[in-house]
């Protein structure tokens, strides 16, 4: 991926900047080559990844007028889009066009939105502009409303474990997954995606085992030895389990909130716009082979936000 921004729109950008963010004005001449590497990172579809790239070089074009008239309400359209689709950068561009009132009306939480959101994908500079403008912000824009993720070719499960993961890991899940009231192709593709099938997986994040059981969840779910296949799977387990019950069976706001947490999933009134969330959904989806899951209403109370999270969601 290249840089796109050069010289004459970063000096036009830095004469309109305001006078409390010119301090950080020096890391907007980088921030299109670092943030290259840190979405070549993420753990995304490349259908969505290429997209969201492409949008945000238009909505650049047209922000700085290279090649085309200027027009920023396309601009900041075509940002959004992008933004949408988990694109970090285009979430820090729409972020500083509202912190600055360039091209839309200045709104400072507004900003702080699409900042907080570019900083949770790992962008240092989007959480020090985040402080500028005044820290997080619970309001969720318009334009950023994602719709609900959809399955193609619903209906049969897109992957067969039986075949393809390790006999005994296989078997441990269909003997326990039931017992927790989960489909063994839905804990499969949870672990399949989380460790492939590795027993002794360590994320950076210190997500440890065969479900990637963080410290506090495995203390959540009394689990002592996160490396052990059977106590790690009951961990998961129990809380996919909590997760189909506080989602109501939703399967992408249960795949969402395992990756991300649910706390993301209903401040974003959604599947947080991250690129790697994303293609971790679609991912499961396609291996259960549906969007529903059953679920005890026993377990857990619903999500408070759950009805907020619908209403987001509503076509129309």
């Amino acid at each position: 991926m290249q840089c796109v921004m050069t010289a004459a729109p970063i000096a036009r950008i830095l004469a309109l900047m305001r006078p409390s963010l010119l301090p950080l004005a020096p890391l907007t001449v980088a921030l299109c080559c670092a943030l290259a590497g840190g979405v070549a990172r993420a753990h995304a579809s490349k259908g969505d990844s290429a997209r969201a790239a492409s949008l945000r070089e238009q909505a650049i074009a047209y922000e700085h007028g290279e090649g085309v008239a200027r027009d920023m309400p396309r601009a900041a359209a075509l940002y959004c889009t992008s933004a949408r689709l988990g694109d970090m950068q285009a979430q820090y561009n729409l972020g500083w066009m509202y912190a600055n009132g360039r091209g839309v009306a200045r709104n400072d939480a507004t900003a702080a939105f699409f900042f907080q959101a570019a900083a949770e994908q790992g962008l240092a500079v989007a959480a020090r502009m985040l402080r500028v403008v005044g820290g997080a912000t619970g309001e969720v824009p318009e334009c950023m409303r994602l719709p609900r993720p959809k399955l193609l070719n619903a209906g049969a499960p897109g992957v067969d474990y039986q075949a393809t993961a390790p006999r005994k890991i296989v078997e441990l899940v269909r003997k326990m997954a039931p017992q927790y009231q989960v489909e063994p192709q839905l804990a499969l593709a949870i672990i399949a995606a989380e460790s492939n099938f590795n027993p002794q997986a360590l994320s950076p994040k210190n997500a440890q085992g065969l479900m990637q059981l963080i410290p506090e969840t495995s203390e959540r779910f009394n689990v002592k030895n996160p490396y052990d296949p059977t106590q790690n799977i009951r961990g998961g387990l129990s809380y996919l389990r909590w997760l189909l019950a506080y989602f109501e069976g939703d399967l992408a706001l249960v795949a969402a909130a395992y990756n991300a947490g649910e706390g993301k999933v209903e401040r974003y009134r959604g599947v947080p716009p991250y690129l790697e969330t994303r293609a971790y959904v679609q991912r499961i989806l396609k291996a259960v082979g549906t969007t529903a899951h059953p679920f005890d209403q026993t377990v857990t109370q619903p999500s408070p936000a759950l009805e907020r999270i619908r209403l987001a969601l509503r076509p129309g």
